[in-house]
């Protein structure tokens, strides 16, 4: 199995690897669509940070660092760690921010030490072959490391299921909302919230930690 979430893992960078040669550091450049729904999407992740002035984040799927640039106007002070399979994502990551201070980024499938919150952005939507139970499987456990690695609390999306039939694509995967939020609800806390208002084909989870 460890071989095959390698390989799975190896399919994904390459994708986006792809996009960012493409589409340079910009929103399409991590197969979004532009940057007013990437703003739109990182106000809710955000959430579950609420009203605090200090904390440490890791960002899993970072791509070139978009939400550490959402962060900073936002918070007076933070400790941001960026994760990512693309080597090409972490390289210009680096590059982009190499003057700010408090920020790293890895070249990795999952966070190397554990922040007061968890972030991951996009990283359950593109499953190219991968069927339904397989990819299933990987959400699921992406979301033990999500757990096990945030002391206060962590946040991803989905694409939909409850997306327009018509607008759907075989490569992409629609997640149920209610299945993931009744997962979270059961595993990891009584204070799960199901965000799915914000006008976009994706919902967000929002679990905090007593």
């Amino acid at each position: 199995m460890q071989n095959d979430k390698g390989d799975l893992l190896a399919e994904v960078a390459g994708y986006y690897s792809d996009k960012l040669a493409q589409h340079g550091q910009t929103p399409r450049g991590v197969d979004w669509n532009g940057e007013e729904s990437q703003r739109l999407r990182f106000e809710q992740l955000c959430k579950v940070i609420g009203d605090v002035k200090g904390f440490s984040l890791n960002d899993l799927g970072c791509g070139y660092g978009s939400l550490y640039e959402f962060l900073t106007p936002r918070y007076e002070a933070q400790k941001y760690s960026g994760f990512d399979i693309s080597e090409d994502m972490v390289r210009g990551a680096r590059q982009r921010h190499r003057n700010a201070s408090n920020v790293r980024f890895v070249n990795s499938g999952e966070p190397d030490e554990i922040a007061d919150y968890g972030i991951a952005s996009g990283i359950f939507n593109v499953r190219l072959q991968r069927c339904d139970s397989e990819w299933r499987e990987y959400i699921e456990a992406t979301i033990q490391v999500l757990d096990r690695t945030s002391s206060i609390g962590f946040a991803f999306n989905c694409l939909t299921s409850y997306s327009d039939a018509g607008k759907m694509r075989d490569y992409l995967y629609y997640a149920d909302p209610i299945v993931l939020f009744d997962l979270c609800k059961r595993r990891y806390s009584r204070n799960v919230a199901l965000l799915h208002d914000y006008g976009l084909y994706e919902f967000t989870i929002l679990v905090r930690k007593s």
